[in-house]
């Protein structure tokens, strides 16, 4: 049984994620590991769980978050 770090929740089905840099995360849902490590756009605030853009520095949700926020030279990364 392991317990969601996010809401504490002790599930049977509890899974645990290793991030790029090595980090171990345990969640009982995909709902609390977004909101623990998908990156947020730096516009609008919601989390990333798609591709997303970025221009070097900043992640946006999408090209308009990205224009809004005047981001020239940006990635799809799709």
């Amino acid at each position: 049984m392991g317990t969601c770090e996010v809401c504490g929740n002790e599930y049977d089905k509890a899974f645990t994620v290793i991030t790029a840099e090595g980090e171990e995360h345990t969640f009982d849902s995909f709902e609390c590991a977004i909101h623990a490590i998908a990156p947020a756009c730096v516009h609008c605030n919601c989390r990333i769980i798609g591709h997303g853009i970025d221009d070097g520095e900043n992640m946006y949700c999408c090209a308009s978050c990205a224009k809004h926020m005047e981001a020239h030279a940006f990635a799809d990364r799709s």
